[in-house]
């Protein structure tokens, strides 16, 4: 008896240790069959206790009580509408008295976050819906506060359509032209490099519309050639390849010339608002206020060292400056996309003083006081105007965590969510409740609704079915460290070791990054890993015998602004120094073979496995260069010269490339490109080959027909990581 129970247990402890140690497959991780669960488009309806989202099964958007989290209704069915009828929909917008809905489909993507759409008008109560218009998609729609107006961009013009006359639609700029004039959305830059896609906004009674003009005549333009290709396939380049072509300023040159403008509806009259403006600087907002007389319009120079925001009358076109802000090197992107404007406030993100925080002024301009003095603020839900409370996102104890904290009207500060992870949050409309969410890097994301003094009402989603799928997989042990480096300087890193790791072994090891300014790859969180969703093709890499080793050198976020902009004007330099750092640490690991470091990264994260592979001291024996800029002469005005400012000023800076480190060159070198990269453009890895062939060094290249920055599509994506696998397997194996 004793002896057969011990067979039948032996024999299930068999069978759990085969299940457990069931292999990756990376077609899997690649078809998304390990991709968590996320809350899709939540918005947050205007009576301040339900939250609108898209259904599981995506036909449907549904309400839920933060209360509760229960659902309390279906606000649109696309089996269910009178009048117009649509099979699927891709997102929608709810209009801001929450009576009515945009609902969008047949989405076409144009840049990373321009799209132009088929939109219908969607009454909630009638449960009618009818097209937005009849003459061809539209993009960027907003509504009025009224809802009885609806303004879009087609074709770079800018149309109204009036629900109270029948939907009827007028246009209201006729000089729209490609390539050359942009009415209410913003050209490639722009949209690229301080993440809006929409510059277009009616003012609060919804009397006027105003919007930034970009004039791209003058800029220099690029064209991409496209092929026939596959998912898709575009039998129009089957045999003659056709070209796009668009305006791309690369650092040093012409951007487009911009203007702000109104129009009033009812006279039709069209003013230029007087927004003063160097000819080579930036809008990268216009917002609305609750005074029909005032729109808000921030403008940078072309350092973008100094950010101002104005007040403009759209009526009389006078503005008035309430804030310059002006900081050392740089104003961060962060710091525009967190400005908010409420019913008597302007809140700013700084640092100002070395760290992001955020100051309260008044809507006159005047500073009031300093709402937070702590960690580095990393997000910014609110401002009560209420209570006086201010919610938002810090580092927490470590740059690796996210806390949601509040800090009262009278100055105390309390953490809503610090489990040891990552805690972001999305309020309700009067900041009474909050969705937060949290992971870490061992746990897919966990959401759940939560009063506004911290107090969990009620739990939403815990990816359950994700971590049954994953207790099945051994997977690597996944730890933090830090390292010191001969320069004094500490940093933050993460190692993923197999789970039967063996201390007496010694192991290869594959180095990612992204080391981009303000960029953060080492997070306590499940969008941790070379590709983000738990670290899953990292682990694969793990599997195939790897150790894998990612660094956050400086520049990177989470730490200061000294830590963060010591890069400035010479990108590369230090960054490759520190990977090139921890190769040398981790070589003095008893468990790393030193010969066998490998190094890899996408985009920035290219361009510094580059630069550490050159950087002299020839410590990597393989490495992977996806879509790297090569020659930041090479890229956009906007992103290159916020951190170098321009080629004519800072031609030392700029000389510091791959391109002229190519006869550096040390190890096996794998070059991987879309040819279809509106973003950095192939251009970048054309002429590095180039620069490595005169240079007599060797390397191999893959190029992804019609694929554009992110490489995907079909099977594109598991070929492309498959590729940089084997590129180590076959090197450092």
């Amino acid at each position: 008896m004793k002896k057969t129970a011990f067979i039948i247990t032996f024999a299930m402890m068999a069978c759990a240790t085969a299940l457990a140690a069931s292999p990756l497959d990376l077609k899997d991780i690649t078809d998304g069959k390990y991709q968590a669960s996320q809350l899709r488009t939540v918005t947050a309806l205007p009576d301040g206790e339900q939250y609108a989202q898209i259904s599981d099964d995506g036909l449907r958007v549904e309400s839920f009580s933060y209360k509760t989290g229960a659902k309390t209704g279906v606000l649109f069915d696309v089996t269910a509408t009178k009048g117009e009828r649509v099979q699927g929909f891709d997102n929608y917008i709810m209009c801001p008295n929450g009576r009515k809905m945009l609902i969008q489909t047949n989405t076409q993507r144009i840049y990373r976050r321009s799209f132009k759409a088929v939109y219908y008008i969607y009454d909630i109560q009638t449960k009618h819906m009818d097209r937005l218009s009849d003459y061809g998609p539209q993009q960027a729609p907003v509504w009025s506060n009224d809802g009885q107006y609806v303004a879009f961009v087609r074709d770079n013009n800018i149309f109204l359509v009036k629900l109270l006359y029948d939907n009827a639609e007028s246009q209201v700029t006729t000089d729209g032209k490609q390539n050359a004039i942009i009415n209410g959305v913003p050209d490639w830059v722009n949209e690229e490099e301080f993440g809006f896609n929409s510059a277009l906004t009616f003012n609060a009674d919804g009397t006027m519309i105003c919007w930034v003009r970009y004039d791209e005549s003058q800029v220099p333009e690029y064209t991409l050639q496209q092929f026939k290709g596959s998912y898709p396939s575009v039998n129009e380049n089957r045999l003659y390849p056709r070209t796009y072509t668009y305006k791309y300023p690369k650092a040093g040159e012409r951007n487009a010339t911009l203007s702000v403008h109104s129009f009033d509806i009812k006279s039709r009259q069209t003013r230029e608002l007087q927004v003063p403006l160097n000819a080579d600087g930036y809008i990268p907002r216009i917002k609305a206020t609750t005074d029909a007389a005032k729109v808000i319009v921030y403008t940078m120079n072309r350092h973008q060292d100094e950010l101002c925001i104005y007040g403009v009358n759209p009526s009389s076109t006078v503005a008035q400056l309430l804030i310059k802000e002006h900081v050392d090197r740089y104003v961060k992107e962060e710091a525009i996309d967190n400005i908010q404007i409420t019913d008597s406030h302007i809140i700013l993100p700084s640092d100002r003083n070395g760290k992001m925080q955020l100051y309260l002024y008044s809507l006159t301009g005047q500073l009031q006081r300093t709402l937070t003095n702590g960690n580095e603020v990393t997000d910014f839900y609110g401002y009560d105007e209420k209570t006086g409370n201010t919610f938002y996102q810090t580092t927490g104890d470590t740059p690796m965590n996210r806390q949601v904290c509040v800090t009262f009207g009278n100055g105390k500060t309390q953490v809503l969510c610090g489990r040891e992870g990552w805690n972001t949050a999305m309020f309700s409309s009067d900041y009474k409740y909050f969705i937060g969410m949290w992971s870490d890097m061992r746990t897919p994301y966990e959401y759940a609704t939560y009063l506004s003094n911290g107090k969990k009402q009620s739990s939403l989603l815990d990816n359950s079915k994700l971590r049954s799928q994953l207790s099945a997989i051994q997977m690597p042990q996944k730890e933090f460290f830090t390292l010191k480096t001969s320069e004094g300087v500490e940093l933050n890193g993460v190692m993923l070791k197999p789970s039967d790791f063996n201390s007496s072994r010694k192991y290869p090891v594959i180095m990612w990054q992204y080391s981009g300014p303000g960029s953060q790859q080492v997070v306590n969180s499940w969008n941790l890993g070379s590709m983000g969703g738990g670290a899953l093709y990292d682990s694969w890499l793990v599997e195939q015998g790897f150790i894998v080793v990612c660094v956050d050198g400086r520049g990177t976020g989470g730490r200061g602004a000294d830590f963060e902009k010591c890069v400035y004007k010479h990108l590369g330099e230090l960054e490759a120094r520190d990977q090139v750092e921890t190769a040398l640490w981790l070589s003095r690991q008893s468990f790393v073979d030193s010969n066998r470091i490998g190094i890899w990264g996408w985009s920035y994260g290219g361009f510094c496995t580059l630069m550490s592979m050159s950087e002299g001291r020839g410590v990597f024996r393989a490495g992977v260069a996806v879509a790297p800029p090569t020659d930041w002469r090479f890229y956009d005005t906007i992103y290159t010269e916020r951190f170098m400012r321009t080629p004519q000023e800072n031609v030392a800076g700029y000389d510091v490339n791959p391109i002229q480190w190519a006869p550096k060159l040390h190890g096996s070198l794998l070059l991987c490109h879309g040819l279809a990269d509106d973003n950095v453009h192939v251009q970048n890895t054309f002429e590095y080959t180039e620069a490595l062939v005169q240079a007599d060094k060797d390397f191999r290249m893959n190029v992804y027909t019609n694929r554009n920055h992110s490489i995907y599509g079909g099977n594109t994506r598991n070929h492309l990581l498959r590729q940089i696998a084997q590129h180590f397997i076959d090197n450092m194996k």
